[in-house]
Parts: structure tokens; C-alpha cells; sequence
């Protein structure tokens, strides 16, 4: 997989989530797939449990914002983002791994309280 394939993806993700349109995250994630969100808490184990994770950030209006370019590197893209919801930026970096079918097989984000500023 090329790198521009892999931040075509990142980009129509950033974009997806923001308009909330679960046809991205069905098209984007592999269907075994693994979200990490944040980072070291319970992962959501195949499409259909990460498209009710997103469900949640839909009905909380968020959105997200690239801070920076996605890097690439092997079968990973990683990228820093802000995401708005609630009242709260988050400042949050995202590593996807892909499969050899180009679809998402992990998201990790990685943020922590530390991250998050009330507006």
C-alpha cells in the first residue's frame, strides 16, 4: 500500500467522522478490526461493535480538525488531530495499521486527561 493511499484514507476518515457518516467507517475498517479509543482501555472488536463506538461520537456532534501531516510508515499512518465535542477539544494523535487488503485493522488514539481543554 502506498503512502498517499493510506493518507487518502486518514483524510476520508477525518472527514467521515465529521459529517458523521458511517458508510466511511464501514468502507475504511476491516471487518475484524480493532479500535483502541483511548489507548489502553477496552478495545471494540469488529465493525459492528466500532460503528455503535461511533454512533456515540455522532450523537455528540463531534468533529475533527488535522494539526498536522499524517506520517506513514510500513503498513501504519499515524496522525495528530483535534477532536471537538461536548465542549472539549482533545488533542489526540491516531496510529492505523492496515492489512493487505488496504482496510483499517487497528486505531489506537492516543490522549489522556491532559490532552482534553474545556472551551
Amino acid at each position: 500500500m502506498e503512502a498517499h493511499e493510506k493518507v487518502e484514507i486518514v483524510n476520508k476518515y477525518i472527514k467521515g467522522v465529521s459529517s458523521s457518516d458511517m458508510d466511511v467507517i464501514r468502507e475504511i475498517f476491516d471487518e475484524n478490526a480493532t479500535v483502541e479509543d483511548p489507548f489502553g482501555s477496552d478495545a471494540h472488536v469488529g465493525i459492528e461493535a466500532i460503528c455503535k463506538f461511533y454512533e456515540g461520537g455522532f450523537s455528540m456532534g463531534v468533529k475533527l480538525e488535522s494539526t498536522g501531516p499524517v506520517r506513514c510508515a510500513g503498513n501504519a499512518a499515524v496522525f495528530p488531530f483535534i477532536a471537538q465535542a461536548t465542549g472539549m477539544d482533545i488533542d489526540v494523535i491516531d496510529i492505523f495499521e492496515f492489512n493487505e487488503n488496504g482496510k483499517v485493522k487497528s486505531m489506537r488514539a492516543y490522549w489522556g486527561p491532559d490532552n482534553c481543554t474545556p472551551l
